[in-house]
């Protein structure tokens, strides 16, 4: 099986795509037939900034795999998987502003100021609106290659922040399971990343002989 070969094939982008929708369709579906709990709201907003976090880890072990499995086709989903945070990530937002606020802005604003863990989950936001602005080509141009790598770096500020709001959200019902799993797997792709930097940096300015 040619894998490099099946993640260039024209569907490849199409079936990522759909893939990426089912996590929302099940969660309309579960919604409608009355399948989320005692507390639908709740489960809703919950699970929604659950997909966000694993759509963050995804995109984050793109480069890892593509590098450790020597299949470069892989880095051609990591934008799309980084959009599929953003969508994650705003639709988690307008639940809760919706069912936990009822959409009045200023009782919004004043939630997130008096709260910490809900002002931390706005400026991981804030930030991924950012990253998502700048994904096309064009922004590349714009930006600068350099510069432009520079702004994307800040997807583990991104994390740092998610796992953070996912900490105190969860620090209330002292229920840390589920965090220090995702704490333990993005703290491992972020020493990675560190590492994998720090090789590369020797490797420019100590050439082999």
């Amino acid at each position: 099986m040619d894998v490099q070969k099946m993640l260039l094939h024209r569907a490849a982008k199409p079936l990522l795509f759909a893939l990426s929708l089912v996590p929302l369709a099940w969660l309309v579906y579960a919604a409608v037939t009355d399948q989320l709990g005692a507390n639908p709201a709740e489960a809703l907003i919950r699970d929604l900034g659950d997909w966000t976090l694993r759509f963050l880890c995804l995109v984050l072990a793109v480069t890892p795999l593509r590098i450790a499995t020597g299949t470069p086709a892989l880095a051609r989903f990591r934008r799309m998987l980084g959009l599929f945070v953003f969508f994650y990530g705003v639709l988690h937002l307008l639940a809760y502003a919706w069912f936990d606020m009822g959409l009045d802005v200023g009782e919004i604003v004043h939630d997130i100021a008096k709260r910490p863990f809900i002002l931390v989950g706005t400026l991981a936001l804030l930030l991924l609106a950012v990253l998502a602005a700048t994904s096309p080509h064009r922004a590349i141009r714009w930006l600068g290659a350099a510069r432009w790598r520079a702004l994307h770096r800040s997807v583990y500020v991104v994390a740092v922040l998610g796992i953070l709001h996912f900490f105190w959200m969860r620090a209330g019902k002292n229920d840390f399971a589920e965090v220090l799993w995702y704490g333990a797997l993005l703290a491992g792709l972020l020493g990675w990343r560190i590492r994998h930097g720090w090789r590369q940096r020797h490797k420019k300015y100590h050439p082999m002989p």
